[in-house]
């Protein structure tokens, strides 16, 4: 699903710079032609420029909502975290979970490790 939504996304985001690069600057020095004919009388040059801009709108609409859902779609299992959430929920701020030095991989068919028994601090001899 993910990966037809990426290709459908690029094919959108590649149409909508085709669609902006077409459209008449402001100066009117660029665009899709001058003169009276248009693109091959096909449209109007009015007709043309509100086509594009439609269609700007909607190529701009379908590029957000393919962006959210892949937005969406990336975020997975992962619980979202709110800034609005009382901080008993949270835990400390910016503080990590503590768990621990990590044991090194075990090799493959070889007896479970036991448990690392914590080391104490040698306590001097009283008198």
């Amino acid at each position: 699903m993910q990966a037809v939504l990426i290709i459908i996304h690029l094919l959108v985001a590649m149409a909508l710079i085709c669609v902006v690069l077409l459209q008449r600057s402001e100066g009117g020095a660029l665009g899709m032609g001058g003169g009276g004919s248009g693109i091959g009388g096909l449209f109007s040059p009015r007709g043309a420029a509100s086509t594009l801009s439609r269609t700007t709108a909607i190529l701009g609409l379908v590029f957000f909502v393919t962006s959210m859902t892949l937005t969406l779609l990336s975020l997975g299992a992962r619980q979202p975290s709110s800034l609005l959430a009382p901080a008993s929920q949270q835990g400390a701020p910016g503080a990590l979970p503590s768990r621990g030095p990590a044991a090194p991989p075990a090799a493959p068919g070889a007896a479970p490790a036991a448990p690392a028994v914590p080391q104490l601090p040698a306590v001097p001899p009283t008198r």
